[in-house]
């Protein structure tokens, strides 16, 4: 049994490794390098906008959770509130986010995807669902490794934002 890195209570202690450490050092490698290939391919589609890493991040929260401030973009994102500023600007200038004033607070502004924001986001959805089954090929482990995804997504945002993982 080896040691590794500090214990999750930021304690300092070491813990001792074990087997399913190397599975979980897998999984979260081979979730990166899926990710690096499916960036690397871009889109095949002319119509399909490019975004940065960090706009995809808000446009992905933004669809989830149109009409959103930008301090709870940034907080969702992890993004510095100015870093989220030119990466909203950006988003702007490529036609598919608007800010829009609060109907409850005029000074308020809130954050909503555009007709091309939601359409481009359908698009390249549509061609990374393409890519990854055709790299999959059988799928009949697909929905169990949905919500395994979905857990440690919400997992690590808990992490981050200093709640104890469940």
């Amino acid at each position: 049994m080896r040691v590794v890195g500090d214990d999750q209570a930021g304690n300092g202690r070491r813990r001792a490794s074990n087997a399913s450490d190397d599975l979980w050092a897998d999984f979260a490698d081979l979730v990166l390098i899926i990710s690096r290939e499916i960036q690397f391919r871009g889109y095949s589609s002319k119509e399909a906008v490019s975004l940065s890493p960090s706009e995809g991040i808000v446009m992905r929260y933004l669809h989830r959770h149109p009409g959103t401030i930008p301090s709870r973009i940034a907080h969702a994102s992890g993004l510095q509130r100015s870093n989220l500023s030119t990466v909203l600007r950006g988003l702007e200038d490529k036609g598919v986010i608007e800010r829009r004033s609060s109907a409850e607070d005029g000074r308020e502004v809130k954050i909503y995807p555009t007709a091309r924001g939601t359409s481009n986001y359908a698009l390249v959805r549509t061609e990374w669902a393409e890519l990854v089954s055709a790299a999959a090929g059988d799928a009949t482990d697909l929905e169990p490794a949905v919500a395994l995804l979905r857990k440690v997504e919400a997992g690590l945002v808990g992490l981050r934002r200093g709640e104890q993982a469940s």
